[in-house]
């Protein structure tokens, strides 16, 4: 897929130079959570669950150069360049170790810093900001037992623009919706518990959803298939119950196998980064992942993106 963007960024940098004062600047006030959990021994095992299922350890190390789990420096490849995750450890000066509830909750829910500054969307907080205050807090929770890292955070390694945090905001403005993600109350709680982890925690879609040149996602082909950028870059399969394309002739079961084995009905391995992804779901209940299949099964069958 051939991104062609630069006559969209002129009008991107002529409306962020103008909206740029608007930008926030130092800590923020503090939100207020509806669901604070200490960090019990409850909520460290409830956060590490959902850190499985999230996978926060596949992009927060540095495979390459052998990193300390979580210490961040994974690389995040994009059509525009190369972004870094951030040191995710408790250690305070680099990691997360000084940030308090409040803060953390303003990164996953709002995509913001706890200086102010608007993260990226290689950080997925647009599929995070679905998740409930208490489990985010439970994650937190969760990255504070782990041993800190004093590894400096990366900047991005991408060309001019996409480095600008202040074109954050209308990127945000285009495609950022806040949450928390809503239960629907005409299906059943299985249903919602599917819909939650593949759109919030799991965050499916932030691969396998194409996305526009802009870098926003393509909501009408939600599940539909993408490439991946990077050097090695494979596809991300259509995950819709399209029968020609995508997981239509899976079984419920099919989709279990694949998210706790990593092998599909024709018994082939899941590849890299899904092999990743399967390192996390394998640790899930079985209910649980019975729960994704089943939401799965439910989205709009859609064609192949390739096609």
């Amino acid at each position: 897929m051939t991104l062609t963007l630069r006559p969209r960024w002129f009008v991107v940098l002529a409306v962020s130079a103008t909206i740029s004062a608007c930008s926030p600047a130092g800590r923020l006030p503090a939100t207020q959570s509806d669901h604070p959990a200490p960090p019990d021994a409850d909520a460290i095992k409830r956060g590490e669950y959902l850190a499985d299922a999230a996978n926060c350890v596949g992009c927060h190390t540095d495979k390459k150069h052998h990193g300390q789990p979580f210490a961040g420096g994974g690389e995040v490849p994009t059509p525009f360049g190369v972004y870094f995750s951030r040191n995710i450890t408790p250690d305070p000066e680099h990691g997360i170790g000084a940030w308090n509830d409040q803060d953390f909750l303003r990164a996953l829910r709002q995509g913001i810093s706890p200086s102010g500054e608007y993260y990226f969307p290689a950080f997925p907080f647009p599929s995070f900001t679905g998740m409930t205050d208490r489990d985010i807090l439970d994650i937190r929770a969760y990255l504070l037992t782990q041993k800190p890292a004093a590894t400096v955070n990366k900047p991005p390694a991408v060309s001019f623009p996409y480095g600008i945090r202040s074109t954050m905001l209308l990127w945000r403005l285009l495609f950022f919706n806040a949450g928390p993600l809503a239960p629907d109350p005409s299906k059943d709680p299985e249903w919602n518990r599917g819909r939650y982890l593949v759109s919030a925690v799991a965050h499916c879609g932030e691969c396998h959803t194409p996305r526009n040149s802009l870098g926003g996602p393509e909501t009408g082909r939600s599940f539909a298939g993408a490439k991946l950028a990077g050097p090695d870059a494979n596809w991300a399969p259509n995950i819709t119950p399209d029968v020609a394309h995508g997981i239509g002739k899976w079984s419920v079961d099919d989709i279990v196998t694949v998210l706790t084995l990593g092998m599909t009905p024709d018994n082939s391995p899941v590849e890299a980064p899904m092999s990743e992804v399967v390192d996390g779901t394998s640790k899930l209940t079985d209910a649980d992942r019975s729960a994704i299949a089943v939401y799965l099964k439910s989205v709009p069958a859609l064609p192949d993106h390739r096609d």
